[in-house]
């Protein structure tokens, strides 16, 4: 039986380079993305089904996810990697955008968890990946409202680790940095001239293959060119101190 996998954002960078990795591995393959034109020349050349839809949009996760059952019959593997830049100015600032951004990063993410998880469950259990960013571990002072966005999804995915592996689904999510995608199409002569390196999107899409099959629920693989990925570690939070009375203690 093959396993089948939905891909947001698949049109084009990480996606695509995901589906191409896992179709040739032998997945079916469905696939979403805002652009039409480029979603479905991708889902011939993986023989896999496409949906031109807007992820900000709960509709369309939930048509993703009807799409799949319905040509597939299950659902294993759940690639919610669709994303925007920020660009939002706050000296001159665009609700609009923001708004956008938002929609986008977060509530994609969120809508795609809802969407899939009754599927996966119903299939046997499987594995959700977000592509989140390092911009979701530290803070990238370059565009704040993108670094908010995948902050919330690092949030997302560590507190539903628990919930979701009861329900024999795992949730990670990969963290890479600067990616050669269309994301960073502007900036790609500043850092070549600046000497800085940019992981490709195969190298982050290997990554996500090996988060799908992590045993560890909630695992953030932190990616970085020239070096294998690796689970990223938070210090503990320092907990109460000891022998304090509550606050209004009699």
């Amino acid at each position: 039986m093959s396993t089948v996998a939905l891909i947001t954002g698949a049109a084009s960078g990480i996606g695509a380079a995901v589906a191409r990795r896992l179709a040739s591995g032998g997945a079916r393959c469905v696939l979403v993305d805002l652009d039409a034109e480029g979603v479905e020349r991708l889902a011939k050349e993986v023989d896999g089904a496409w949906l031109a839809a807007d992820v900000s949009q709960e509709e369309a996760s939930l048509e993703a996810v009807a799409l799949a059952e319905r040509r597939y019959g299950r659902l294993d593997l759940v690639h919610l990697n669709a994303g925007i830049t920020g660009k939002v100015d706050f000296a001159d600032f665009d609700a609009e955008r923001y708004r956008k951004v938002v929609g986008v990063n977060v509530d994609g993410v969120v809508f795609g968890v809802r969407a899939s998880v009754p599927l996966l469950v119903r299939s046997g259990g499987g594995a959700i990946v977000a592509t989140a960013s390092l911009a979701g571990l530290v803070g990238f002072a370059g565009d704040p409202v993108y670094t908010m966005t995948k902050h919330a999804v690092v949030g997302l995915v560590r507190a539903l680790a628990e919930p979701l592996s009861a329900q024999n689904v795992r949730i990670g999510a990969v963290c890479p940095g600067f990616t050669d995608t269309p994301l960073v199409a502007d900036a790609r002569e500043l850092f070549a001239n600046a000497g800085f390196p940019l992981l490709t999107a195969d190298d982050v899409a290997a990554a996500v293959e090996s988060a799908f099959y992590t045993d560890t629920p909630g695992t953030l693989l932190v990616v970085q060119p020239g070096r294998q990925p690796v689970p990223y570690r938070y210090a503990g939070v320092p907990g109460p101190a000891t022998g304090q009375r509550p606050p209004n203690a009699g």
